[in-house]
């Protein structure tokens, strides 16, 4: 530590009066601080008044504002930093499935999952009106369905509508009592033109086998009542609570006019009242980034109707609306493999299924981009990369409106395109969990696609060294939302069956960086929150170890021991 006044205390007291400054209420002290700010070294403690920092110095510089009414805090050498930022969840959703029944991606014998169905029968996590309905099976077991066809259309299941959804929230299987109901059959089928048949598994004879992908699955989940506020409002307060205890306080919802489980148009309001009871209650202790879905084929003139739906929940305290979603394409994982490619997937050469239309999508981001608002794109596959990349290049063309449109997930890119986020300005939201050698990456991705897509798997360093910015994310509920085991994962890329492309691991810091400003910028929310800089909110988290130098195996098991947010006290850990 310098002896001089650092850098953000000088800022500080640049902008501050002796007597602003002299009013801390909170004092933070002997840790070590982390603040975000790029180039800054670490710092020993920060001043808080009226939720707000207003000092980051050295121990000796910011006690010098100690007033009698100021409350200190010895943080015994820990490390404070940033509280995080998730640049894509869908909390509501992750909430309400905490109550719900879940596998939560565990693959266990059918024989103990008809077990846990019938527990969940009798205790109600399963009963949706008349339907049973089972959530997070990973997509391994859509290799098995002619076992699922055999136990569950038979005996005491064969009356009682069944739909288990797959963790991915693309894929799932319904028995023939479900399929009944949400009319899929031989004739449904046989009416499907080119990659629409792909989303409905079928006999040789056209007699569906329940597994359903994409607009197959919506179908039957349309069918499952809708949570009611009531519901939507406990859950949303579970997963407030949980995200919390990470140390997240801020994330972008990139569907909030849904209602989890139900259609969307341009008139949803979805989520967004739930939000607004949370706020008007004055529950809401995390900023939400909400984001509307706009159809894939959508039009700009479909931008007037969703904008009537943001001017209802404006000035909503914590709520912010500063774009739009949209889905560019589906999964890569077989037998989904609707995430679009540029090459064909070995085993049925076919491509995919690109969502939006290649001449029309750059029209789109263009007038979202006119009226202020980001695109924040859904793209797995490379080709839906490299579109949606197009998109925002028309977009860049006709203005620089510096306005941080984001593509997500990103799983695999063409090196091509690793040189166009940077000067496109596109914030590469990763959910970096999900970069392991596992069943999903290999068993169901390596056989199907080129040897070129299969490398650049997540190319998370291939996007650095070429000066794109990433920000953290998860994909809550599909996988988990903690953030230390995706930081493990980012910097190993170990699993199960190995090591996921070595040379696309990225160091600690840079993972740091984006769970903290970078996320902010993602969300539009980097000139009040992401570092711990003087002037913006107290949004701050207390570890247990120091991950500066741990070795990488124990940054997965941090522990966040409080959170604060707005310079109040919202999680601490009972030891």
């Amino acid at each position: 530590m310098k002896p001089i006044v650092s850098l953000a205390l000088s800022v500080a007291l640049a902008f501050s009066s002796m007597e602003t400054m002299a009013a801390a209420d909170l004092i933070l002290h002997n840790a070590k601080v982390y603040t975000a700010e790029p180039g800054q070294a670490l710092q020993q403690a920060v001043a808080i008044e009226g939720g707000r920092i207003v000092a980051v110095g050295s121990d000796s510089e910011v006690l010098a504002l100690k007033t009698d009414g100021t409350r200190l805090q010895d943080l015994g050498g820990k490390v404070l930093m940033p509280s995080f930022i998730d640049s894509h969840a869908h909390v509501v959703k992750g909430g309400l499935q905490l109550r719900q029944a879940n596998l939560d991606g565990q693959e266990i014998p059918l024989e103990e999952l008809e077990q846990r169905l019938r527990q969940w029968r009798a205790d109600g996590k399963a009963k949706r009106g008349e339907f049973l309905v089972v959530g997070g099976l990973p997509t391994g077991y859509w290799d098995r369905i002619g076992d699922f066809e055999q136990r569950f259309n038979a005996a005491e299941w064969a009356d009682t509508p069944i739909l288990f959804a797959g963790w991915d929230y693309h894929t799932g299987w319904a028995n023939r009592a479900m399929l009944a109901r949400a009319g899929i059959d031989a004739k449904k089928v046989k009416a499907l033109k080119g990659e629409e048949l792909a989303t409905i598994g079928h006999h040789p004879d056209g007699q569906p086998n329940g597994f359903l992908v994409d607009a197959g699955l919506y179908a039957a989940q349309e069918l499952i009542p809708l949570p009611t506020q009531d519901e939507l409002l406990a859950g949303a307060r579970d997963a407030l609570k949980y995200y919390n205890s990470l140390g997240i306080t801020a994330w972008m919802d990139p569907l909030a006019n849904e209602i989890p489980g139900g259609p969307i148009d341009n008139t949803s309001v979805g989520v967004l009242p739930t939000y607004k009871a949370l706020a008007d209650a004055g529950e809401l202790t995390a900023h939400v980034a909400a984001l509307l879905m706009a159809d894939s084929k959508a039009t700009p003139k479909d931008l007037d109707e969703l904008d009537k739906v943001r001017q209802q929940f404006a000035h909503v305290p914590n709520l912010t609306l500063p774009g739009i979603k949209v889905f560019a394409d589906g999964v890569a994982e077989h037998p989904a493999q609707s995430a679009a490619m540029l090459e064909p997937y070995k085993n049925s050469q076919k491509s995919g299924e690109l969502l939006i239309d290649p001449a029309h999508f750059g029209e789109l981001v263009d007038a979202a981009d006119a009226r202020g608002w980001l695109v924040h794109v859904h793209a797995i596959g490379d080709r839906a990369v490299r579109e949606a990349l197009n998109g925002v290049e028309r977009a860049r063309k006709a203005r620089s409106s510096g306005i941080p449109h984001s593509i997500t997930h990103l799983q695999m890119v063409n090196p091509k395109e690793f040189a166009r986020f940077k000067p496109l300005d596109v914030i590469a939201s990763m959910q970096l969990y999900w970069a392991s050698a596992d069943e999903l990456s290999v068993d169901l991705v390596q056989p199907y696609v080129s040897a070129l897509a299969f490398q650049y798997q997540y190319p998370a360093r291939s996007l650095l060294k070429n000066g794109a910015t990433i920000a953290g994310a998860s994909d809550w509920p599909i996988t988990t939302p903690e953030p230390w085991k995706a930081i493990y994962q980012a910097v190993s890329r170990k699993g199960p069956k190995g090591v996921l492309n070595a040379a696309e691991e990225i160091d600690r810091d840079t993972m740091f960086q984006a769970y903290t400003l970078n996320a902010a910028r993602a969300l539009r929310l980097d000139d009040r929150i992401g570092s711990i800089a003087p002037g913006k909110q107290a949004d701050l988290i207390l570890l247990d170890r120091d991950v500066f130098s741990v070795e990488p195996e124990a940054l997965r098991d941090t522990q966040v021991l409080k959170t604060w947010f707005a310079g109040r006290n919202v999680y601490t850990r009972n030891r």
